[in-house]
């Protein structure tokens, strides 16, 4: 079974249709400079309607710990949302990667869960390390749920039309919010 959601960004509207979903992700940042303007309103949104909510950071080149730490002083997040690292940039190594996750881990402790997102070629082609934290988002273009991976995955994106389209791998939305928080749950 699996629990469906979308993650949103500044060019996406702050009333995004929530219906028939269990969870959100927010962009949070990128880089050290950039906030999405939309950001809180688009949380509130998902929140209102009930939504398990999570952030994620686009890694630029650059200082990881610089990052981390704007991240998580300028995310709308609350204890039990989950933080992700968004990988992209070519620019930008596996090394940097996994530092931003460890800091990130280090700055928020256990009340988050923090993961990785990154696409198949990234995933299959780039990392060596396999350090996804708490949770691997691989995006995969394909069947929902059938992410052409090996790798134990929690969140597949499988499309982006109309929104980036996601599934969960969990039981239902009690099981997403229990592991949300820390509690297990998948």
């Amino acid at each position: 079974m699996t629990v469906k959601g979308v993650d949103v960004a500044s060019y996406q509207s702050s009333s995004f249709s929530t219906k028939g979903l269990d969870f959100a992700i927010v962009k949070a940042t990128e880089g050290t400079s950039y906030i999405n303007p939309r950001m809180t309103a688009q949380a509130a949104h998902a929140r209102e309607a009930g939504l398990v909510v999570g952030f994620y950071h686009f890694l630029r080149p650059g200082s990881m710990k610089d990052q981390a730490k704007y991240f998580v002083d300028k995310a709308a997040e609350r204890a039990g949302d989950p933080l992700f690292a968004d990988w992209e940039d070519a620019d930008v190594s596996c090394a940097s990667k996994d530092a931003f996750l460890s800091e990130v881990r280090r700055l928020r402790g256990a009340g988050h869960r923090v993961g990785l997102y990154c696409n198949r070629d990234f995933w299959l082609n780039r990392d060596t390390t396999s350090e996804a934290g708490d949770a691997l988002w691989i995006a995969d273009y394909v069947t929902p749920g059938k992410p052409r991976i090996k790798a134990a995955w929690k969140f597949h994106q499988y499309t982006d039309t109309p929104l980036d389209t996601n599934l969960g791998r969990f039981a239902d939305a009690a099981a997403l919010r229990q592991w949300a928080e820390g509690d297990g749950g998948a």
